[in-house]
């Protein structure tokens, strides 16, 4: 048995390199931050030394990195310089000055464990075996250029091929220049049809791999002995896997490369039978690499797809499925050519190392948060206490949100009652934390968590943070004699 696709030890993968095993971590903070920070270091007890550099301003956020560097001591031995990831500035100009590695840690404190946890997986993570069809369903109704700017979005979004997606009865003149225009872009393609002289057509152009073969045009699959494609058998027409077998045989005989695709059922329709038939081709041809076409499951089920497809592919995974074939045209599957890439990578690394999917890359968990981090009542009260400028903090916890100034302290989960009592009347202002409570109310509606002017997480489809609007300002911050701090508009406890 034959299986062309290659195993991918290793890809391209948006995570950070890990860092090397540190053995003194300088944290930098301010003044408002220390005792937490200090806390979560004695918590997470690392594997390295630890200590902290307090700097003379209250809001750790404020702080730029040439500012940093004015006033920033490291001591002897420090291999890593860790400053607060809201922090502006290039880390070079701080790295140039102390002579150590520097980096932007998280950009809430709290998750400094996880920082430095998911660092020392990424050093062996991101290899993958799967390969990923991303299908141009009824590509004869579309002109050229669509078809090459939905291959292109595919794969930006880490499609390995292109399907060109035949529609049965329509005529498609335009199929071997679509096929070149893709290959001349540089892509991989795979053409989708049953039809013998599409087949052929597609082939001519350069098409890779026919979806599909079986014994009703497998006389094509003679043709294909030479050409270096690949093709995707399955069984008869509501027929059993026995069908396979004179498909099989068939292209053993013209040298001939297949995957086998037992075909997945939706649910309701034997989805479960249909699983079963993946594991009993396992069993009956071991050596032969199989596909599974999960757009039947994720565009014909009203589910967010982020879960069916990091489910799907952990299948995959441990059957020995070697591809799979997916799109995008029903909404909620938006997105669903990166979620399998990020969960390839995902199950690859649970299943080669024999560890549990978790902890290692969050970037499937959208609509609620991998972790809430919240501050109980008592620590925002001490954190009050500190407090001497007129800005307003925001935070939450699962069930509330939390004011507070220099004068005020404000709880509840109300955002009209809550907004009524700060005293806010200026326009901008109002603005400011009328959008602020809005966010925060959405976080404790949907278990996540709240961070004061930064996005909230929403996996791998978490927005930049905010671009700074230098005319939206909490309050005018007040300047005392002999104060370091800047004037900003910020008033998280980073």
């Amino acid at each position: 048995m034959s299986s062309p696709v290659e195993p991918r030890d290793s890809g391209p993968i948006d995570r950070p390199t890990a860092p090397p095993p540190h053995r003194r971590v300088l944290f930098v903070t301010g003044k408002l931050a220390e005792p937490a920070l200090r806390r979560v270091l004695a918590e997470m007890q690392p594997p390295f030394e630890a200590e902290v550099a307090v700097l003379r301003i209250t809001v750790a956020a404020l702080m730029t990195t040439p500012w940093i560097a004015k006033f920033l001591e490291v001591p002897p031995g420090t291999d890593l310089v860790l400053i607060p990831g809201l922090c502006e500035g290039d880390v070079a100009i701080l790295r140039e000055k102390v002579g150590v590695a520097v980096e932007k840690g998280p950009k809430d404190l709290r998750e400094i464990p996880r920082y430095f946890g998911q660092a020392s997986a990424a050093a062996e993570y991101g290899a993958y075996r799967i390969e990923i069809l991303a299908e141009i369903n009824n590509a004869p109704r579309l002109t050229r250029r669509e078809v090459l700017a939905a291959a292109e979005y595919f794969r930006a979004n880490g499609a390995d091929l292109i399907d060109v997606g035949c529609t049965p009865g329509l005529p498609f003149p335009e199929l071997g220049d679509v096929v070149r225009d893709l290959r001349t872009a540089g892509m991989r393609v795979s053409i989708d049809s049953f039809d013998p002289d599409e087949i052929r057509t597609a082939v001519a152009a350069g098409a890779e791999m026919v979806l599909s073969l079986n014994r009703s045009n497998i006389e094509v699959g003679r043709e294909l002995r030479g050409t270096g494609a690949t093709a995707v058998v399955i069984p008869g027409l509501g027929e059993g896997l026995d069908t396979l077998e004179p498909s099989i045989k068939a292209l053993e005989a013209w040298g001939v490369p297949y995957l086998l695709d037992p075909i997945i059922e939706p649910i309701g329709f034997g989805f479960m039978a249909s699983l079963e038939r993946y594991a009993e081709v396992r069993r009956r041809y071991p050596d032969a690499g199989q596909m599974m076409g999960i757009g039947n499951i994720t565009e014909l089920t009203s589910a967010d797809t982020t879960g069916v497809n990091a489910l799907l592919i952990a299948i995959c995974e441990e059957l020995g499925v070697r591809a799979v074939l997916t799109t995008e045209v029903i909404p909620w599957a938006r997105g669903a050519v990166k979620e399998i890439d990020i969960a390839r990578r995902l199950m690859h690394h649970a299943v080669a190392h024999r560890t549990i999917p978790k902890g290692v890359d969050d970037r499937l968990v959208t609509v609620k948060d991998p972790e809430i981090l919240e501050w109980d009542e008592a620590e925002l009260r001490r954190l009050h206490e500190a407090v001497t400028d007129p800005n307003f903090r925001i935070f939450t916890d699962r069930t509330t949100i939390t004011v507070f100034n220099d004068s005020i302290f404000v709880r509840g989960d109300d955002i009209q009652q809550i907004f009524s009592q700060l005293g806010v009347d200026e326009a901008t202002h109002a603005f400011y934390l009328g959008r602020e409570l809005m966010k925060a109310k959405l976080a404790i509606t949907l278990g996540k968590t709240y961070r004061q002017e930064g996005a909230l997480a929403w996996g791998y489809l978490t927005p930049p943070d905010d671009v700074k609007s230098e005319h939206v300002k909490l309050t005018a911050r007040r300047k005392r004699a002999g104060n370091d701090e800047t004037a900003g508009r910020r008033g998280g406890a980073e």
